[in-house]
């Protein structure tokens, strides 16, 4: 398999979040030829062991790399903080998380040397935020909080209004954010509620979405290796899921900000 600046980008989450990371690879690489695998049929993956998801993101990237992969993105944050170890050891090529770019971006932006990771129960059990955080900075107060709920409402389009807003007002109080002045969105489903967290949270918390310091970390690996596509060529579009694609096209246009022509149903070996 060649890796060259023509080979595509691959992407995977466990569902449609992931697209938002998509959206922004994208914006910033508009020449680049993308494959995304949503494994809809087992999501969700926050609230699985460590073990199993590594079993997912491994068949991921083996249906993944049936296309010609320069470059993959684990556009998940539960997969990113406990598989990217194994997916490295796996594959020949580069394998970039959401977890140390969003933690990086944190870091450099607190000036209260307090920060807050929001979450799904998986990831934020996991820790990886905490320590790729402290890994930055060590004099850092990381403070976290699982927030299940955002899940659903963003898939649900219900990203504003009374009912996301008390669900935030719920998770978003007391300790959590007391001296906070930098907030992780540590799943990629919470963008869409950005608006809403950020009337909660209130203009003195800054919000950091991880999909675009990710992507940020793409291009820096693209530039290091010579991979990046510079030329303008006929750009593929390919969209795989693992249950039926109906519900991924109907609900995945919101998440990726644009129409989806459509995705293409696989089974994946485990």
């Amino acid at each position: 398999m060649r890796h060259d600046r023509h080979a595509a980008i691959g992407v995977f989450d466990s569902g449609v979040g992931g697209l938002t990371v998509m959206k922004a690879l994208l914006e910033r690489l508009p020449l680049e030829s993308t494959v995304y695998l949503g494994d809809t049929a087992r999501v969700p993956y926050g609230t699985k062991s460590g073990e199993v998801v590594t079993r997912y993101s491994l068949a991921n990237a083996r249906a993944l790399m049936e296309y010609d992969l320069k470059l993959l993105v684990v556009a998940c944050n539960t997969a990113s903080a406990v598989a990217i170890p194994a997916l490295r050891e796996a594959l020949p090529i580069p394998v970039i998380g959401v977890i140390t770019p969003g933690a990086q971006q944190a870091a450099a932006t607190t000036k209260s040397g307090r920060v807050a990771v929001i979450g799904t129960p998986g990831t934020i059990a996991s820790g990886a935020y905490q320590r790729a955080l402290l890994a930055e900075r060590r004099e850092l107060e990381v403070r976290t909080q699982a927030c299940p709920m955002f899940v659903p409402l963003a898939e649900e389009g219900w990203t504003e209004g009374d009912v996301p807003r008390l669900v935030a007002e719920r998770y978003l109080t007391g300790e959590l954010l007391e001296g906070v002045d930098t907030l992780v969105l540590g799943c990629t489903h919470y963008p869409l509620l950005r608006q809403t967290i950020a009337a909660v949270v209130g203009p003195g918390v800054t919000l950091v979405d991880s999909a675009h310091a990710t992507v940020e970390r793409v291009v820096e690996a693209l530039q290091e290796r010579d991979l990046r596509q510079l030329e303008r060529r006929t750009v593929e579009r390919h969209f795989l899921v693992t249950d039926t694609p109906a519900r991924f096209v109907e609900v995945g246009a919101r998440f990726l900000g644009r129409p989806l022509s459509g995705a293409r149903q696989v089974d994946l070996k485990l």
